[in-house]
């Protein structure tokens, strides 16, 4: 599919690794992206290869599992770690990486949502 050039702004959240809409090979770069997203075993999904929508709700549900996973590892981080003996100053680095981690994520879910918009032409 060829979108045509428009003189919209990109979202903030759109993703530096893919091409602006409708430039020349922008959507083989959305694909690429979003195949790095997921398990390689779904990335390699021919229905996935040929079809970047799929390809792109799949990287969602994925990176709203991730984000689900990260917050629940945050949440019970106090209570489970010391249990496994693992030592309060790894404890305290280790909440510190799972709140960075769902900071992250959560950017990951809203440039999905950018580049699927941009597929389906949603917004235009």
């Amino acid at each position: 599919m060829i979108m045509p050039l428009t003189s919209t702004r990109l979202s903030p959240d759109w993703p530096c690794q893919v091409k602006t809409p409708g430039s020349y090979d922008w959507e083989r770069s959305a694909v690429k992206w979003l195949r790095e997203l997921v398990p390689a075993r779904y990335a390699s999904y021919p229905a996935f290869i040929r079809n970047p929508v799929l390809l792109a709700r799949h990287a969602q549900i994925q990176v709203e599992h991730e984000i689900r996973m990260a917050r629940t590892a945050l949440q019970t981080a106090r209570a489970d770690l010391p249990r496994l003996g693992v030592h309060e100053g790894v404890i305290e680095h280790t909440i510190k990486l799972y709140a960075a981690e769902v900071m992250q994520l959560q950017h990951i879910a809203r440039s999905v949502r950018a580049v699927t918009q941009a597929l389906t032409g949603a917004g235009r």
